[in-house]
């Protein structure tokens, strides 16, 4: 059973859950079992469609829908070749909120929301915000510097506000939170609610290889480092041997690894080649990457499945927020969720101050 509402923001009004909580969509782990726990214990979770082939997606969307009739979304990589396709999906099968990784199309952003899509791209600067804005999303996500995966360097106590300042729309905070002392935090900030990565990755309902948890719930708050060696952009990552020696190893060895993984990814995803080099020209036109980094950005997804679902740390990364060194324990989805809503809720309540004057 679900934890009653007691906290309501526009992101509960705008997304129709529960609570203003939202499970972020990580590649290799946020698949069907993830997001319709989350969705059942009443907050918001988001399929990673950008490690599936758009066969994959489809059979995940049914799969959640099978399990529960809680509101869901999916988060597309806005400048993946596909991308229209896979959101047409979202409108095949009445998924009611659009997820993107950087600023999807307007276009796109303009045919799901005619459909009755709720839009809200992940983003990272105030300008992106603004941009954002202008071609009527809903809202967005943003990430500060403490968060796992590709990330800025401007931590989420300054981003937050900086973002709120500069919008009308309803922004939500991630990078750094696990408890209802951080919800709490966030809406004093101006945020309308939360989204947690390593928290949700670190439930019973993860499909993650449980030695690979016990990996993360080992580490401290020195226990991930930020590195661009992985695809040329920076990345928060857990320390494990593999990440040290990817640290030094040289730049053609690099390249050479990447390209092969790279190959590996285009196998395993089912794209053609000349969908794989449409998807790599679409990348590099959105995020203006080097060709260097192009070769190492299709890398990243292989070096994850390796940790994440092979729970190979000898051959694979762990993409971590910073949090995990604050994180000590495996609550189903519907604990956590009921333990940070309450908590946030006692917070608040329990805020103390007293008006002079």
């Amino acid at each position: 059973m679900s934890t009653p509402q007691m906290i309501r923001t526009p992101l509960t009004e705008l997304t129709g859950v529960a609570h203003p909580i939202i499970q972020t969509g990580m590649g290799w782990v946020s698949g069907a079992s993830l997001v319709s726990a989350t969705a059942e214990a009443g907050a918001l979770g988001f399929l990673a469609s950008a490690t599936m082939t758009i066969d994959e997606l489809e059979r995940a969307i049914v799969a959640v829908k099978e399990r529960t009739d809680k509101p869901f979304g999916v988060n597309m990589r806005a400048d993946a070749g596909d991308a229209e396709a896979r959101a047409r999906l979202l409108t095949k099968y009445g998924v009611p909120v659009a997820g993107f990784a950087l600023a999807p199309k307007q276009a796109l952003v303009e045919q799901l929301k005619s459909d009755g899509i709720v839009v809200i791209p992940s983003i990272g600067a105030v300008r992106h915000a603004e941009k954002l804005q202008a071609w009527g999303v809903d809202a967005v996500l943003i990430q500060g510097g403490e968060g796992g995966g590709h990330t800025g360097a401007v931590p989420t106590s300054m981003l937050i506000p900086s973002v709120v300042s500069a919008v009308d729309i309803p922004v939500i905070a991630a990078g750094g939170f696990y408890d209802g002392r951080g919800l709490a935090a966030a809406l004093a900030y101006g945020a309308v609610g939360i989204g947690m990565g390593t928290r949700f990755l670190l439930t019973s309902d993860s499909r993650v290889p449980e030695e690979i948890k016990r990996r993360y719930l080992a580490a401290d708050l020195n226990g991930t480092v930020v590195t661009t060696k992985a695809d040329g952009m920076p990345h928060r990552l857990l320390r494990t041997d593999f990440v040290e020696g990817l640290e030094r190893t040289t730049g053609i060895g690099r390249l050479v690894d990447s390209a092969k993984r790279g190959l590996e990814y285009r196998r395993v995803s089912g794209m053609s080649w000349i969908e794989y080099l449409r998807d790599g020209i679409a990348m590099k036109k959105a995020t203006g990457r080097s060709l260097a980094q192009m070769a190492q950005a299709a890398n990243t997804p292989m070096l994850l499945k390796a940790g994440l679902v092979d729970g190979d740390t000898s051959a694979g990364m762990l993409a971590s927020g910073q949090v995990v060194g604050l994180i000590d324990d495996l609550p189903s989805c519907e604990e956590l969720v009921d333990r940070v809503v309450r908590e946030a809720a006692e917070r608040i309540r329990a805020a103390g101050a007293t008006l002079v004057g």
